[in-house]
């Protein structure tokens, strides 16, 4: 059944796992649009008190009994079939479909959607995009999967035809979606619990431009050549970004300031368009933000707004973050968890000032530890101390398979400084008895690891 999600239509939704970043975006969305929303998680959190207060009925806890005739169910990827909650909904003939399938119907409800896909950068490039169209003026309504301070979150419902969000490739969800603009990024090795292989991700990737309507955009990296197979096969417009000539947006003559912070000069079609600036730190960050300058290009956004934008773009919470600093030393989080990502945060952390690096990893997920582990083990080049914590679950199980040791010795496999250490506490005192003024701490990963930080700041013993 295909829902009616526009204001005329006033339905209950309800939520299973309505903590997550991405439910609670379209959950704040589909309220702001006039219907009723009821939601669960395992644990209240300040995510679900907002949406409390904001009128959400919010329960701890899953229980059958949280199911009061709601016309649909929405439910994470994280949740089990068996999550009483939605046997309850199949019980009483109501019709359950995952958050995917919910942005997918969200979509509908606009017309130019730019949905920002990729292994690495998505909410980087989502949130420069977003705060660039909300600079010129479009109004466009943001679905960010990270915490952005300009908008106070990561949603906003803006009153235009204009829709930003990312696009996530696991389990192939953005091939439920309807771009208009669609930005990929990279294509990488991931989420390998569930794609076959590399040709396997290849396929969805080339599925998801597929969707783009002829008249519609894809903005792809230049210096991925999977990617340019891809985009030479579609019927849609094209806009390629680089760091050569190659490029239609392209950057040249780059330089990086004491913070590891960029200036570089802006080219379109061989012809300088201006030179730009960034407050935000890496070579990575160069290419997050040609994506966002060139989505600019498609919709006609003066390079002013662009600049000036980008110029004040200080990034999203958990992306090399500075969380503060600590007799002489700093203390760094980000939310990087695959080794592409690592190798680009400790390459943004060499041109910062610093004495020793030290990088405090949390493993997330056992399967792509497993399957990455020789690809993680050459990632920390450029640590001087590397500190692997215990595996983050996530959404899995532990087979017993894979540990945190085994990274470990991979790590000293090849010469570097590495050391299993359990508890955060036992870190946290681990870094203090040898840390030094002008060290650089960086702790990463997309679980909760951003916790060491914060404790030996405030010097937790």
């Amino acid at each position: 059944m295909v829902f009616d999600l526009s204001k005329d239509t006033k339905l209950h939704i309800h939520f299973v796992g309505i903590g997550g970043i991405s439910m609670s975006g379209i959950a704040r969305i589909l309220m702001e649009r006039g219907h009723r929303v009821s939601g669960s998680d395992r644990n209240t959190s300040p995510i679900t008190e907002k949406l409390k207060a904001n009128g959400a009925d919010i329960y701890e806890g899953h229980s059958r009994d949280h199911i009061k005739d709601p016309d649909l169910v929405v439910y994470t990827s994280a949740v089990d079939q068996s999550n009483p909650e939605l046997e309850a909904a199949r019980k009483k003939g109501i019709e359950t479909i995952d958050r995917a399938a919910m942005l997918g119907l969200l979509m509908r409800e606009y017309r130019y959607n730019v949905a920002v896909a990729g292994a690495h950068g998505k909410t980087t490039a989502t949130s420069m995009v977003s705060l660039i169209m909300e600079n010129a003026g479009l109004d466009p309504t943001l679905l960010i999967g990270g915490e952005l301070d300009q908008i106070d979150g990561n949603v906003k419902v803006g009153k235009s035809p204009y829709l930003v969000t990312e696009a996530c490739e696991y389990k192939e969800n953005f091939l439920r979606f309807l771009p208009y603009i669609a930005v990929i990024l990279n294509i990488d090795r991931d989420h390998l619990d569930y794609f076959r292989d590399f040709e396997h991700i290849r396929s969805a990737f080339k599925g998801f431009a597929g969707l783009v309507p002829s008249h519609g955009w894809v903005v792809a990296y230049q210096g991925d050549p999977v990617l340019m197979d891809i985009a030479a096969s579609l019927s849609c417009n094209v806009i390629t970004y680089g760091l050569n000539g190659g490029a239609q947006i392209a950057a040249k003559n780059m330089t990086f300031d004491v913070n590891g912070c960029a200036t570089f000069d802006l080219y379109y079609e061989g012809n300088f368009i201006d030179g730009i600036r960034l407050a935000i730190p890496g070579e990575h960050n160069v290419l997050n933000a040609l994506a966002a300058i060139s989505v600019s290009r498609i919709l006609e956004i003066d390079i002013d707004t662009v600049k000036t934008t980008l110029s004040a773009f200080t990034g999203t919470h958990r992306r090399f973050e500075i969380k503060g600093h600590l007799n002489g030393s700093m203390v760094v989080d980000d939310y990087a968890h695959h080794p592409a990502e690592i190798r680009a945060t400790l390459a943004a952390a060499q041109n910062f000032p610093h004495n020793r690096i030290w990088c405090v990893f949390q493993p997330h997920t056992y399967t792509r530890t497993k399957f990455l582990l020789e690809d993680f083990a050459r990632s920390f080049e450029g640590a001087d101390r590397v500190i692997v914590t215990d595996i983050y679950a996530a959404r899995e199980r532990d087979t017993g398979e894979i540990h945190s040791t085994h990274l470990v010795e991979a790590i000293k496999t090849n010469g570097q400084n590495a050391v299993y250490i359990q508890g955060f506490e036992d870190a946290v005192r681990h870094i203090s008895e040898d840390l030094q003024a002008g060290d650089l701490v960086l702790t990463v990963g997309a679980g909760d690891v951003y916790k060491v930080g914060e404790m030996l700041l405030k010097g937790v013993p």
